[in-house]
């Protein structure tokens, strides 16, 4: 790693760090803090790696058994390694009478996409979804933080051209 991106990841470690330590001064108690300073460790590394893991439980006064637990939990955090964008396409009932089968075939296909694994180019992860609360705009899927909704192949095509 060059001087220069060495700079750039600790600057945003540091920032990160202040966001936790800012987070946990607006809570009651130390540990209510959890589920917001995951999503702060999420965003900092892209996933939760066992070592910001360890040490998110250490300054929360947790156990790293408790960390993971609520870590693996919730479904909007990552813990493994995903790509660039994440797809999180919802699978219930509704989206499934609307296609979302169907969408996920051609997730398959075009993109070379599995649940839980990469595309080849990097672009793209995909997470199955039991619900994102969209049933009355089926099928519906989350990239990232957006919402894309009433999806059809043709849309979904067209939505995934615009990330990079």
């Amino acid at each position: 790693m060059r001087q220069t991106e060495q700079m750039e990841a600790m600057a945003t470690e540091e920032s990160a760090n202040t966001d936790i330590r800012s987070t946990i001064a607006g809570y009651p108690s130390i540990s209510s803090a959890l589920l917001p300073t995951l999503h702060i460790t999420q965003r900092e590394h892209g996933w939760l790696p066992s070592r910001a893991i360890e040490e998110l439980a250490e300054s929360l006064e947790l156990t790293s058994a408790h960390v993971k637990g609520v870590a693996t939990f919730h479904s909007m955090l990552n813990n493994k390694p995903v790509a660039r964008n994440v797809i999180q396409l919802c699978t219930n009932i509704a989206c499934m009478l609307f296609g979302a089968e169907s969408l996920l075939d051609l997730l398959k296909n075009r993109y070379g996409l599995e649940p839980g694994g990469i595309s080849e180019d990097g672009r793209f992860s995909l997470v199955i979804m039991e619900c994102i609360g969209l049933c009355d705009q089926a099928p519906a899927m989350l990239v990232n933080r957006d919402v894309h909704a009433r999806l059809t192949a043709q849309s979904i095509v067209e939505i995934l051209e615009s990330y990079d």
